[in-house]
């Protein structure tokens, strides 16, 4: 069986495995204490007992119940604290209002794991979510760490450990199950029965009070039992955490989510065309592709791709060939390969005259390749070695029909022998997956391929349709860890505090949408093209400006209310002459009358901020008149493409990015890609691939392509842009002029959050940005001036001269063993160091950039990683060997003890060898405790 190679865990960091996760007392406790056992015949606190203690855990179970002796024989506990030995794990199972005291119980008696079957919480209202508060006020007191409420309960088949009110328990295996759904657990644990799948942990999360899914995707990636993770989830909770979580843990085992619930209620509550697109539905698609999670959208899905992601390599295209002894059933999985997303790949010349030499005369010559309905064991595995060669081939799908002729076991056979041959060749990477289609004359066929780890689909459009998620995986994972080009021309300070001035005067004025003038002041600040514009108070002022650009011109409606000025008549386009401009100014002027007239103010008050007087009317805000004269600018001639670019809010993800085709008819067509913020290079590419008119960018029916790379660079400014100026709630560049030459903001709209919004109310970003504030300069003993500053993804290329500097001695002494030079920089460990979620770990190189070459060099790297479970940290330094002794390796760990501080971290540890004995005298100096060994000193730094 071929098994997707694993990659190492790639921090740079010495990272020691964590057997004391608190999560450990909820997943493999000794002592479980059920708090409400009973007697009562199919009550739930009596079948928590007992499957805790029909299936046996290795621990021991003590009930506990005020008002019995024992309960199912087993001597009762009135309370917690009367348990005569220590508890790791109390499952809770009575009425709501009682558990803040039993919570505060189990802190009492050192209890570490609590799992709350009880409902009756924040479902029920407001006194649920007061009993919540208690609930998690009691628990921090204790570390105590809790499932739930409302849950079924957690169930570890590996171990044994059943307490969930479950009528079974789950089969032993190696998936991960999360559910919010308690009934959807029963119901696919009564599945897995049936179909034979077994689970290394079968989760009821309910309503994640306390742990929540990055803690879980955490524990179960550092589960060496646990070879992929299935999720089925109808809130995401806490958006930062779970793609944190979900991220790190991704590249190194699947994650599949099934997400219900879906909405677009938030996209009708947005206030622009941009918000209008970016519904929740969207953005969590978005979301889930920037962790490289893989989104489904059926219940079987879940574990085809759980079994299928653990047994195949992952596709690095999108290219299938289909191999079929009936021409039906290729034809029906072509259109559900293209209906998902997926090609035909297309049969090189040298496959097709390999094939020639051994197929009958009529085979079908083409993809899907159809060998004929008597094609027996070797015809089939003749041509899937010949196809499975073709270079143009991602991947490869085998249908078997029983015919006459047809031998479904020996056939089976056939292939698993080739299959077996695959290790010791290049075809390695490409997966097979097959479809034995049928009934009982295939069952054999089938259990053979399958045992040979070779997946089989009753129906091939199902196996088109796996293969298709399989790619958009692959897709996910390479747009996170592809090493993105590094931008240039960012925006710097004195940029940002001219944004800064303008958005402070509007708020000041208790504005909340900014002029087209003063938002294209903002992009220009940033780096951004935008076409020249002039305000026109007067119409002797829109002559004068108009002859000075030079006819023909634009006039647009100026007001600091109106944002959509199309809808009242305020834009005049292609003006020629001086009467034209002065005609086309009173018909603004006289069209925003008419609007006043026919929308008067509510109850005199003005109209309502970013809210329309009525659907699809111009949203105006605060009590400004309306019409405060025109803006002039040249009419350039649209021989480009239109497309916008925006930002506005998700209320579970902050503030998200969108691209696509733009102009009047933007929400008709809604071709359009959303992101989360911060972008670089290579996502932004991401961004553009996912809209139809990415096509016609590269250049269709003899038009040039566009500066794509160009076009990248705009987006990663427009991101820097929104994730810094965090007073802005919404901004639309629409349309954005892109020709083969130039990219030009024709039109810009921005939208402020309230001026009453408190600083620390405004909404955060849900993957933390770059951290500049721990960008500085510092000069090293011998006089050379270094920038110590945050790693970023665009590093790799410098980590990999970084590492061929380093001695035996340093990879050693940081290391603790030696590690091959190709190793150390191999695509796929580095972009896991370089391209870090902030969120979890902080890296900070020393770099210098040489005045006669401009070329930049990283001399050391610190770097702080988060412990999973806990409030602490480890670090790691590694200098080159040509600038040691030079202060680098104090000075980057004194930073990162600052960082550690900023992170409110309670202790930063870390393990050096015995012989480093230089590390030792930094960690001395700068007050680290130092707890000596024969082989490794282990150091920590109180917080």
């Amino acid at each position: 069986m071929r098994q997707q190679t694993i990659a190492e865990r790639a921090h740079d960091i010495l990272r020691s495995e964590q057997s004391s996760n608190p999560l450990n007392s909820i997943f493999a406790p000794q002592n479980v204490a059920v708090i409400g056992a009973s007697e009562k015949q199919g009550s739930v606190g009596r079948t928590l007992l007992w499957n805790l203690i029909s299936n046996p855990f290795g621990g021991t179970v003590f009930p506990v119940n005020p008002k019995r002796p024992s309960v199912l024989g087993i001597k009762a506990y009135p309370t917690i604290q009367d348990v005569p030995a220590p508890v790791d794990l109390a499952v809770i199972a009575i009425p709501a209002p009682s558990v803040p005291r039993a919570i505060a119980e189990c802190v009492a008696a050192g209890v570490k794991g609590a799992i709350i079957i009880s409902a009756g919480f924040k479902e029920a209202g407001v006194a649920g979510i007061e009993l919540e508060r208690q609930v998690l006020e009691q628990a921090r007191r204790g570390n105590l760490r809790i499932v739930g409420p409302n849950c079924l309960g957690v169930m570890s088949p590996r171990t044994g450990l059943n307490a969930t009110f479950a009528s079974a328990i789950a089969r032993p295996g190696n998936v991960g199950f999360i559910s919010q759904s308690g009934a959807l657990c029963t119901a696919i644990l009564d599945w897995s029965k049936q179909e034979n799948v077994g689970f290394s942990a079968f989760v009821s999360i309910g309503s994640m009070l306390d742990v929540n899914w990055g803690d879980l995707i955490y524990y179960l990636g550092d589960d060496p039992h646990t070879k992929s993770i299935v999720i089925y989830m109808e809130s995401i909770g806490n958006a930062r955490s779970f793609l944190s979580a979900a991220r790190e843990v991704a590249l190194t085992k699947p994650i599949i989510v099934l997400k219900a619930g879906r909405t677009e209620a938030a996209a009708k509550a947005a206030a622009s065309h941009t918000g209008a697109l970016a519904g929740s539905d969207v953005v969590l698609d978005a979301a889930f592709r920037r962790s490289g999670v893989l989104q489904v959208n059926r219940i079987s899905d879940l574990f085809d791709m759980a079994e299928v992601l653990a047994k195949q390599p992952r596709p690095k295209g999108r290219r299938l060939t289909i191999l079929t002894n009936a021409g039906g059933p290729g034809v029906l999985t072509t259109d559900a390969l293209i209906a998902m997303g997926g090609e035909l790949s297309e049969l090189s010349e040298e496959t097709r005259t390999e094939l020639n030499r051994f197929l009958p005369t009529h085979w079908s010559r083409s993809n899907p390749i159809d060998i004929l309905g008597d094609a027996e064991p070797q015809r089939y595995t003749q041509a899937l070695e010949v196809a499975a060669k073709d270079p143009n081939s991602d991947g490869l799908l085998v249908i078997l029909t029983p015919q006459a002729m047809t031998d479904p076991t020996k056939t089976a056979e056939a292939l698993k022998s080739y299959v077996e041959t695959l290790p010791v060749t290049s075809l390695q990477d490409k997966p097979i997956l097959a479809s034995w289609m049928g009934g009982a004359d295939v069952i054999d066929g089938e259990k053979i391929l399958n045992d040979a780890g070779i997946p089989t689909y009753q129906y091939p459009d199902t196996a088109a349709r796996v293969f298709s998620l399989m790619w958009r995986y692959s897709y996910n994972l390479r747009g996170i860890y592809e090493t993105p080009a590094l931008p240039v021309n960012l925006a710097d300070s004195n940029s940002c505090s001219l944004v800064t001035q303008i958005i402070d005067t509007a708020r000041q004025q208790g504005r909340t949408i900014l002029t087209e003038v003063e938002s294209k002041q903002v992009l220009a600040a940033y780096g951004i093209p935008v076409v020249p514009t002039y305000i026109a108070r007067s119409e002797a002022e829109a002559v004068e400006y108009s002859d000075r650009i030079g006819y023909p011109v634009v006039l647009k409606l100026f007001s600091e209310t109106i944002t959509h000025k199309t809808d009242v008549g305020g834009v005049q386009l292609n003006l020629p002459d001086a009467d034209a401009v002065r005609s086309a100014y009173h018909k603004i002027e006289n069209s925003v009358n008419q609007y006043v007239q026919n929308n008067p103010p509510h109850s005199g008050m003005g109209a309502q901020p970013c809210a329309p007087t009525k659907p699809h009317a111009p949203r105006t805000t605060h009590h400004a008149p309306l019409f405060l004269g025109v803006t002039v600018q040249p009419m350039l001639k649209l021989d480009g493409y239109e497309l916008i670019i925006g930002s506005s809010l998700d209320p579970q993800f902050g503030s998200t990015l969108l691209f696509g085709l733009g102009g009047q008819l933007v929400e008709v067509f809604k071709d359009r890609a959303i992101a989360l913020p911060p972008l670089n290079t290579t996502l932004a590419r991401r961004m553009m691939e996912q809209t139809q008119i990415y096509k016609a960018l590269q250049g269709v029916r003899g038009r040039k392509s566009i500066d794509l790379e160009a076009l990248e660079q705009l987006l990663v400014l427009f991101s820097q842009l929104v994730v810094e100026q965090r007073w802005i709630k919404e901004i639309d560049i629409n349309p954005l002029l892109a020709r083969p030459d130039s990219l030009l903001a024709l039109d810009a709209r921005i939208v402020l959050h309230s001026p009453e919004t408190p600083e620390d109310r405004l909404p955060k970003l849900a993957i933390r940005p770059y951290p500049e504030q721990y960008v500085s300069q510092w000069t090293m003993r011998d006089g050379t001036i270094v920038t110590i500053r945050p790693i970023r993804p665009e590093d790799e290329p410098l980590m990999v001269q970084f590492h061929q500097t380093l001695s035996e001695e340093s990879v050693y002494f940081r290391y603790f063993h030696l590690i091959k030079l190709s190793q150390r920089i191999a695509h796929e460990r580095l972009t896991r160091i370089c391209f870090i979620d902030y969120d979890r770990e902080m890296a900070l190189v020393a770099e210098y950039h040489h005045p006669q070459t401009s070329t930049r060099e990283i001399l050391a790297v610190g770097r702080l990683s988060k412990l999973h479970g806990f409030n602490e940290a480890e670090f790691a330094i590694l200098v080159g060997d040509r600038h040691q002794r030079q202060g680098l390796g104090t000075e980057l760990l004194s930073r990162l003890l600052q960082v550690g501080r900023d992170e409110k971290l309670a202790r930063i540890t870390g393990e050096i060898l015995a012989e480093n004995r230089a590390m030792q005298k930094v960690c001395e100096k700068l007050g680290f405790h130092l707890h000596r060994a024969a082989d490794v000193v282990k150091v920590e730094f109180e917080l």
